[in-house]
């Protein structure tokens, strides 16, 4: 339909056009006669030379190209099939007749055509020039020879040229255009207008491809056009089209000619032309697409699908990670088994996890970390113990949890039971500061506030020497944590315990046994301890630490703490026995009241009152008129303490009569008679007391009972020494968990029996008004940095009432060391006064204050104006507060220390949970002591609240860090609370 319009157009242009062209495109002269004219007279018929064959001559239309094929037989023959032109828009087709003439029509023709090319360059000069050009040019028909040329006949008279149609400025075709090489033709195609207007067919379109019936159409259109039937064939070519930005297509399979490829670019290229107002190099982009082997031609731009692809497979993987994630979380929720509320357990992992109640993960614990990956069944019913849950590990160990709630706390009990004489129970918990910071245990090594920082191998936790041992003189299985959490051990379990080993940020408790900590236990190890949690860690700290409750204390037991805080004891420590004589403590007590400031107090006799330790009797060789020294003592105010052991030289004159009666700490053995000896201090050999026979109290009773008839010995002080200190191969009548619980034993039956003020090792708060004293220090600026943190671990652990070292430190000098012990000497040295003056300043604010060397020893005014104002001091300030302390049901009946961390007065403030160098005094008084050589300021951390300097009595309010706080050397830095509507 679209051919068939388009060729009606033309018939009707070509009326107008038979006597000239508007641009002539090629002429074809046929060598020998002349074609009949257009009349259409017979042509003479006889023989005529052949023809020379005339080369191929090509002729450029538009891109394509087209070649005289048979130029012998004068016919130009198109190989291509008839193409089936679309609709265009009405143009002015350019036709194109050639027909044999003679030199007068050429003539004619020529300057016919010379006069058209300058009418048509005067209408290009005039009309604008467009961006799309196009015309039609007629097939090309050309007769054989004739054998004989007849005379010309006059054309006939060429019908009126209708009036010029405006057509775009034509193209001018400067050259012709060679075919691409292995092909014999062109195949001419006409481009369609849709191919100028974005794609879009419209009616204008059109196509030089044949279909059915082009054989009717041309036929109708050589009769309309008035040529014959040898002249039918007319060629159509396309102007010049505006070009694209490209003339490849967007995309173009590549086929083979003669076994090159090429790319199969469409025929109806717009831009094949050389005319183009772009430029030439386009025209040899373009050669080169058509000519060039792919393998050789820039690649195809690769299309924007692989941005999808690559989108599809990284949703997938996605997708896949997603799926799995939530497979391995699922199963690891279902085996995290809320056994409890806030507490899950897997029992795949061994993984417990205890939660707060804001649901915020608190405690991260590794439990049966000797388990390996065994799977856990359910135990037993004979194996199961009500309200637990039990699981069990087949031969290797069994686990029961268990929970109760407790004055507000929720808490878990567990318990391991090893089923194997090759596992020891361990349980580990994630220590970092992730869940908060922790407290107590004991004094160790160095002593670390808070404990995570310090590093403790896996040893038995036990009393021992932190010289040498991981734990101090006093521990308790009890640590708390900044966010709540108490853990404390079954006093019943072979405890082992490493904090931050080999720096893993753990604390792992074990439950094993040996032949010395734990030696008294069935065969198989258990690990009971339990965990409980609160919102409030102070609370917390109340409600658990303690294991009997303190409001039992007399009337007289209250009168004796509030002298023992109120009035300073006078330690005197000889450097050997020799030195320690009656005439030495009476010139003591002189040196003392010579300053009115120093109040009399108690003088505290160590164990070089008897010939031998273990006598219990005066030396009468140093102490002839022992009783009369005490009585001028007591006149003078002074009180008298003799400090007493359960250890027996074998040189006392009462070794016999113990070992005698069986009143010794046996060795373990099948002979149970003879008595296991050990090494103590200045004792190279001696003998234990059983305490656990039932004879071993009254004995002791009895030889204590001339001293307090005959001398009036106010009390004593036990120095019981530490589990160390007893035999290796102990074995005691009844059997004992550890040999630690020798000192409660011990403290339990000796305590309703005499005045005990002090003792030098526990593991349990003893009864009455009992001070636990810090073991002695050197003098050194580090001993003196250890104190604060140690007293501030006794009273968390659950000894509030604490009785430290001497001021300056023990100038203790080993004489000689031992497998287990060291015997020790006094050295007479002075302590350096820097550090005696701010070990004084200390003092002034703990629970007791112990002199050993008196201020004047020094010779220096400034020593004792500052021993004066201290004193001062704490009578005006801290004694105020000590009898608040000790009223009844007040802060000592409910448990609480005397000097206390700062996190105590505002548990919420995580800085106050790490501040090691100051501490409070109740509620109402904060400390901050320089304990540092040659400091004069200090950076000091104040709680919340408004608080007054106690150096120069500014008000500021807390919360909030004072830098380089000036502290003078016979000053010491301390703030007073204020009420909180206190006005600056």
């Amino acid at each position: 339909m679209f051919r068939r319009a388009a060729e009606q157009q033309a018939q009707a242009q070509a009326q107008a056009q038979r006597n000239g062209v508007r641009r002539r495109v090629g002429v074809v002269e046929q060598p020998g006669p002349r074609a009949a004219p257009a009349g259409g007279a017979p042509t003479p018929s006889g023989p005529s030379p052949p023809p020379e064959p005339a080369p191929a001559s090509p002729v450029s239309v538009g891109a394509e190209e087209m070649t005289w094929a048979d130029a012998g037989s004068g016919t130009l023959v198109d190989d291509a099939p008839p193409p089936t032109p679309l609709p265009q828009p009405p143009r002015r087709p350019l036709t194109l007749l050639l027909a044999p003439a003679g030199p007068q029509q050429h003539q004619q023709e020529e300057g016919e055509e010379q006069k058209e090319e300058a009418e048509e360059e005067e209408e290009e000069a005039a009309a604008p020039r467009p961006r799309v050009a196009s015309f039609t040019v007629p097939r090309i028909h050309v007769h054989p020879p004739s054998p004989a040329t007849p005379p010309a006949t006059p054309r006939a008279a060429p019908r009126p040229r209708p009036p010029p149609l405006p057509l775009p400025l034509p193209l001018r075709r400067g050259a012709a255009s060679s075919l691409p090489a292995n092909m014999d033709s062109p195949d001419l195609q006409l481009t369609p207008d849709s191919s100028q207007n974005g794609g879009d067919l419209s009616d204008s379109s059109f196509t030089d491809v044949e279909g059915e019936g082009d054989e009717d159409d041309d036929d109708q259109n050589d009769e309309a056009s008035g040529f014959s039937d040898g002249e039918s064939g007319i060629v159509k070519v396309p102007l010049r089209n505006a070009r694209r930005k490209s003339v490849m297509p967007k995309s173009a399979p590549v086929i083979k000619v003669n076994d090159i490829e090429y790319l199969d670019v469409p025929d109806h290229s717009p831009g094949n032309s050389i005319t183009s107002i772009n430029s030439i190099a386009s025209l040899l982009k373009e050669k080169l697409a058509l000519t060039l082997p792919a393998v050789v031609k820039k690649p195809p731009k690769r299309s924007n699908e692989y941005k999808l692809h690559a989108f599809v497979g990284l949703l997938f993987l996605c997708i896949v990670f997603l799926v799995g994630f939530a497979y391995v979380f699922y199963h690891q929720q279902v085996l995290q088994r809320a056994y409890f509320p806030k507490i899950r357990f897997n029992n795949k992992d061994r993984v417990v996890r205890i939660y707060n109640e804001k649901d915020n993960e608190v405690l991260v614990g590794f439990l049966g970390q000797d388990l390996g990956h065994d799977t856990a069944f359910a135990c037993l019913p004979r194996d199961q113990i009500q309200e637990a849950a039990c699981m069990e590990w087949m031969h290797k160990a069994r686990l029961y949890m268990s929970y109760k709630e407790y004055e507000g706390s929720k808490c878990y009990r567990i318990i391991w039971t090893s089923l194997s004489e090759d596992l020891a129970p361990t349980d580990c918990y994630d220590w970092t500061s992730e869940y908060g910071h922790w407290y107590g245990g004991g004094q160790t090594p160095n002593m670390q506030w808070p404990v995570e920082r310090g590093e403790i191998k896996m040893a038995p936790f036990i009393t021992g020497d932190t010289s040498k041992h991981q734990w101090g003189n006093v521990v308790k299985r009890y640590f708390i944590n900044s966010n709540g959490v108490v853990l404390f051990v079954d006093p019943s379990t072979p405890l082992y315990i490493s904090i931050n080993e080999t720096y893993s940020k753990k604390f792992c408790l074990q439950a094993k046994h040996d032949n010395f900590s734990y030696v008294y236990h069935r065969p198989l190890p258990t690990l009971n301890y339990t965990i409980c949690t609160s919102e409030n860690i102070t609370s917390l700290h109340q409600s658990r630490i303690y294991d009997r409750p303190v409001s039992t204390l007399s009337l007289k037991d209250r009168e004796m703490i509030d002298k023992l805080m109120t009035e300073p004891i006078w330690h005197i420590i000889p450097s050997n026995s020799s030195e320690l004589t009656e005439k030495n403590i009476f010139n003591y007590s002189e040196d003392v009241l010579k300053y009115k400031f120093l109040k009399h107090g108690h003088i505290l006799i160590n164990e070089f009152w008897q010939e031998n330790i273990g006598d219990f009797v005066l030396d009468n060789s140093r102490f002839p008129k022992m009783n009369d020294t005490i009585d001028i003592l007591h006149r003078r105010g002074f009180r008298i303490i003799f400090s007493i052991q359960p250890f027996i030289s074998t040189e006392a004159v009462t070794f016999k009569e113990a070992v005698r009666n069986e009143l010794l700490v046996s060795q373990r053995g099948p002979d149970h008679y003879i008595p296991s000896l050990t090494r103590y201090k200045s004792v190279l050999s001696a003998g234990v007391i059983d305490i656990t026979k039932k004879v071993t109290i009254p004995w002791l009773q009895n030889k204590l009972k001339p001293l307090m008839d005959n001398y009036a010995v106010d009390c004593f002080y036990v120095d019981i020494g530490s589990a160390y200190d007893l035999p290796f191969y102990y074995e005691f009548e009844d059997a004992l968990a550890n040999p630690d619980e020798y000192k409660t034993v011990f403290m339990d039956s000796m305590s309703s029996k005499i005045d005990i003020v002090g003792v030098s090792s526990a593991i349990t708060r003893p009864n009455g008004p009992v001070f636990v004293s810090l073991p002695p220090y050197p003098s050194t600026w580090e001993s003196l940095q250890s104190v604060i943190a140690s007293v501030l671990t006794y009273g968390i652990i659950g000894f509030p009432l604490v009785m430290p070292g001497p001021i300056g430190g023990s100038n203790i000098t080993k004489m000689f060391k031992t497998t287990d012990n060291e015997t020790e000497k006094m050295d007479e040295t002075l302590p350096d006064k820097e550090l005696y003056m701010r070990w004084l300043q200390l003092s002034a604010f703990l629970p007791a204050m112990s002199f050993s060397y008196l201020p004047q020893k020094y010779g220096d005014e400034k020593v004792i104006n500052l021993a004066e104002s201290i004193s001062n001091l704490r009578e005006t300030l801290v004694n105020p507060i000590v009898k608040e302390y000790l009223k009844a049901y007040g802060p000592l009946d409910e448990g609480l220390p005397f000097n206390r961390p700062l996190w105590m007065l505002d548990p919420k403030d995580p800085i106050c949970h790490t501040i090691v160098d100051e501490f409070s005094v109740g509620e109402e008084l904060i400390v901050a002591p320089v304990i540092t050589k040659d400091a004069r300021e200090r950076e000091i951390y104040l709680p919340a609240g408004v608080w007054r300097d106690g150096i120069d009595g500014s008000l500021m309010k807390g919360s909030r860090w004072l830098h380089h706080h000036p502290v003078e050397e016979d000053k010491i830095a301390y703030f007073v609370r204020m009420p909180d509507d206190t006005r600056f």
